[in-house]
This record gives C-alpha cells, structure tokens and sequence, in this order.
C-alpha cells in the first residue's frame, strides 16, 4: 500500500533539516537584521525548495501536506530545545562576550564579524561614549548587542540589531 502524501512527507522533512543545519553553518546572527539581499536569498531559497518538497504534485492538499509537515517538525523541534540541552547545544548559538569590564574580546569581535562601528553605534543607543563605561556587552543568540553599563544608579540593559558589517575591528 502507496500513501500517496508519503513521499512529499519525507521531502519536506529532508529540506527542512537541510535548511536548519546551512542556518547553522552559514550563521543564525545573520538574520537577526534583514536587509534586501537577504530578503532575496530567502524568496529564491523557499522557490527552489519547493519542487524539492512537493515534486510533480502542485496540487493545494500537496502544499498544505507539506506546510503541516514543516509546523509539525518545528513544533517537535522547539519542544526538544527546550527539554534537552543536547539538543539545544546543537541547534542554537551560545551568548558570547564582546566587552567585559571595558575590555575588549578582539578574538571574539573578528572571529563574529562585528565592526568597531557597530560597537560604538549600540553603545550610542545605550547613551555611552567609552568602553570603559561598559560593565558587560554580549552578542545574543538572536544576534542583538546587549549592553550592561558600568553606571550603578542608570543600571540598565538596551538591545541594538546587527545590521550588515562593512569593517572588521583590527587588533
């Protein structure tokens, strides 16, 4: 016995893997701030994954069998992030320290591709002007700037958006 939806079934769950682990390789902090080049990317991915996913039937069940599929495999997804560290580890970002106390992580900043400009820029939203005014400042998984003042009385936390980089810090 054929269960016709069967083979759209395994398709849409072999591209949504394969788009969760180039997500992974190719950087998630990337999207946090779309501009028009990636909106691009993702039409002209989601196009070309299609066939892939529905082969020859076009028919509405075949693309709403494979939309369930994809909401099914996110939801079991999500649900095992959140109860498995292991699969947390695998799937997400760690936060990571590009100012403690001041100090710059110079390693951590070229290795993430932030520009002494886009530093300075988040800072410039949370009303700072040094990084020694800067108790601690992180790059979220979901690829905010968080920023923590040194300024005891004004103690408070801002998230800035990573825009496209033009410069990477020198050293």
């Amino acid at each position: 016995m054929h269960f016709p939806y069967l083979d759209i079934i395994i398709r849409s769950a072999a591209v949504y893997f394969f788009m969760t682990i180039a997500l992974r390789i190719f950087g998630k902090k990337e999207l946090s701030q779309l501009n028009t080049a990636d909106v691009i990317l993702i039409l002209l991915i989601s196009n070309s994954v299609q066939n892939a996913m529905v082969g020859p039937d076009t028919s509405l069940w075949g693309g709403l069998v494979a939309a369930l599929v994809l909401f099914i495999i996110n939801f079991i997804i999500k649900k095992l992030m959140h109860r498995s560290k292991f699969f947390s580890d695998l799937l997400l970002d760690k936060p990571e320290v590009l100012i403690h106390n001041g100090k710059l992580d110079f390693k951590a900043l070229s290795r993430l591709d932030i520009s002494h400009d886009e530093l300075k820029e988040a800072m410039r939203e949370h009303g700072l002007e040094h990084f020694t005014d800067v108790k601690l400042c992180m790059l979220e998984i979901d690829g905010t700037i968080s920023i923590i003042s040194e300024d005891k009385k004004n103690l408070k936390q801002t998230h800035y958006k990573r825009k496209h980089n033009h410069k990477i810090l020198k050293k």
